[in-house]
């Protein structure tokens, strides 16, 4: 039995990869800068999602068409100075995400004026709790127990509306505790979004807080995330090759980490967990193609003994180049669909990922390998001068 076959690139191919490494690196070196600088802008940086940033999101459906900016002016006009209004999902839903930087609506004066009204008709016990980074709700402890009804009209005595008075087992021998969730964001928003747009019909359909101590967390273990997998992946390499070959791959990596931050810099989309996840998927994509590479090339030293590093490198790329090309083919093919049909999250994913499959194909033919022989090079070239100066010495 005999297949057929069908060759895209030809199996004599004889392209330079390693003569054209300098250009490449340049070029690369370029484009990461501007990445960095980008995200690192006060002003045009990673718009960081709920995830990272902290605050509150808000889904919001209507009825039909509505002007993101006019939603963004009406919720700016309630105290959230630092709203975003942004289009989600298919056009035909009217979806949109509102996001504000805070998830509490009381401040600490607001708080206090509820404490000193409620203390003022009521038996406290202790030092009631406030969290902003919890939401709007206050934890009263009480010597008597008070009815629902006594403790919301005490906190509504202070200008504050109630829209949940919970009752929780006392926190000492003796003592009630109540939980009073006052009208908070969503509440505010909602309420302004039903007067100023209540032909429209809008509808919430999710509300996410996160505080911003949370956001911090998240958002450092994601990038320590990324770190660990490419710490791991050098290893790897080093291990499963030789570590000659590990500084080529870790400036490949960091190559395309950066360059796949960069959708996110540059288009303004959320970066989140998701994000982090495109990371680490273009990184174990990129990895996997530079191991094949680099067994070629292990190969064809056993092989061809005595060749020069930067000939096994470019013969190397050379015999794997069909395999790579069909390989990153195959998986954007994949992410087509997406792209199309694809909305919100699911979109940035795929585009990312689209990107991180092109830089990655990029790096394994320019960089990784290239960057190898460079390193030897200047290994080389060190050793020669070393070898140099004692002969030198014996001269004098």
């Amino acid at each position: 039995m005999q297949f057929k076959t069908f060759d895209i690139i030809p199996h004599d191919t004889k392209i330079d990869f390693v003569g054209k490494r300098h250009i490449a690196v340049t070029l690369s070196l370029i484009a990461n800068l501007a990445v960095i600088l980008f995200s690192l802008n006060a002003v045009h940086g990673l718009n960081f999602g709920v995830d990272f940033a902290g605050g509150t999101e808000m889904e919001v459906r209507f009825a039909r068409a509505v002007d993101p900016g006019t939603i963004r002016k009406s919720v700016e006009e309630l105290g959230f100075k630092d709203a975003s209004v942004q289009t989600y999902g298919p056009e035909s839903e009217h979806s949109y995400l509102i996001r504000v930087g805070r998830i509490a609506l009381m401040s600490q004066e607001d708080v206090n004026r509820v404490i000193q009204a409620v203390k003022a008709r009521l038996p406290v016990a202790g030092e009631p709790h406030f969290n902003a980074e919890v939401g709007d709700k206050i934890d009263f402890q009480f010597t008597r127990n008070p009815t629902p009804e006594e403790l919301k009209a005490a906190v509504e005595g202070a200008g504050v509306k109630v829209r949940e008075v919970r009752e929780e087992a006392g926190l000492t021998a003796g003592t009630r505790s109540f939980a009073v969730i006052t009208q908070g964001i969503r509440d505010k928003v909602e309420s302004d979004l039903m007067t100023r747009f209540g032909e429209a019909k809008p509808d919430v359909q999710r509300v996410e807080y996160v505080g911003p101590a949370v956001g911090r967390e998240l958002r450092n273990q994601g990038f320590k995330a990324i770190l660990y997998a490419m710490g791991l992946i050098v290893v790897y390499v080093g291990l499963r090759f030789d570590f000659r070959f590990s500084p080529g791959v870790i400036i490949a990596l960091l190559h395309d980490a950066i360059i796949t931050l960069g959708y996110f810099a540059f288009s303004g989309r959320e970066f989140n967990l998701t994000s982090v996840a495109v990371i680490l998927t273009v990184v174990g994509y990129s990895v996997n193609d530079t191991v094949v590479v680099y067994d070629r090339i292990r190969e064809n030293q056993a092989k061809y003994k005595g060749k020069h590093l930067a000939d096994l490198v470019n013969l190397s790329i050379n015999e794997v180049l069909g395999r790579t090309f069909l390989t990153s083919f195959a998986t954007a093919l994949s992410l087509v669909g997406l792209l199309i049909y694809g909305v919100g999250t699911i979109f940035d994913f795929a585009a990312a990922m689209m990107i991180g499959i092109i830089s990655g194909t990029y790096s394994t033919w320019f960089i990784a390998a290239p960057m190898t022989i460079w390193l030897e090079e200047r290994a080389e070239k060190k050793a020669a001068a070393a070898r140099h100066q004692p002969a030198q010495a014996k001269s004098v």
